[in-house]
């Protein structure tokens, strides 16, 4: 599936201890966020399938894209908009394979398994982590905006750049190539995450990136 229209901001879900979710998509769909990825790394999958089939409701209201991280398998259940895959999922091939239509992205880190995963069919890639990041733990060294360019001159689809990314960061990630954002604690972190929706949406329209660019 190609996309003549690609979100320029995914925002992330955070479903760690203490933390609402719904309440943090609600806020960034209501902000204008584009598209929001499920990712779930707590709990059942029958309590995770619950939280990603009400984010499909919601996104689908707010006609914002919808994308589970890492599970082919809920991304259907929840009839989302597609599914993003990293290192240690199911090859890019297989979830193409299994999800038709639907979007498929995969996490790249160099030019070469980039290359390999468009070849397998993915849609976009997500790359990183550009920067450091307090979100998730046990992340290889940052790429930087070097590597970043590397992969982004390496495919002719859209990257999305991930890891350590805030609304300072964004112009250059964005002169580097990149098509979008993924974003977790920039907005799941803030004191109000419809605004840092806003102002993150805000630097890239300013950046020169928006839907269809």
């Amino acid at each position: 599936m190609r996309v003549p229209s690609f979100p320029p901001l995914h925002v992330i879900t955070d479903d760690r201890p203490g933390r609402d979710v719904l309440a943090t998509v609600t806020a960034a769909l209501s902000a204008g966020a584009p598209c929001i990825q499920v990712r779930t790394k707590h709990g059942r999958d029958r309590d995770r399938l619950t939280l990603a089939r009400a984010v499909v409701e919601r996104c689908r209201e707010a006609s914002a894209t919808c994308i589970v991280n890492d599970r082919i398998d809920l991304a259907l259940a929840a009839d989302a908009d597609g599914v993003h895959l990293g290192a240690d999922d199911l090859p890019v091939a297989v979830a193409r394979r299994l999800v038709a239509t639907r979007l498929v992205g995969g996490t790249a880190r160099d030019p070469a398994q980039a290359r390999r995963l468009v070849a397998e069919g993915a849609d976009y890639l997500g790359v990183g982590p550009v920067h450091a990041t307090t979100t998730k733990d046990g992340l290889p060294a940052p790429l930087g905006l070097t590597g970043l360019r590397q992969v982004v001159q390496a495919v002719d689809v859209p990257v999305v750049a991930i890891a350590g990314i805030t609304v300072a960061r964004v112009a250059e990630v964005v002169e580097a190539g990149a098509r979008g954002i993924a974003v977790i604690g920039a907005v799941a972190d803030a004191d109000d995450p419809a605004t840092a929706t806003a102002a993150l949406l805000d630097a890239l329209a300013d950046a020169g990136t928006a839907d269809g660019a």
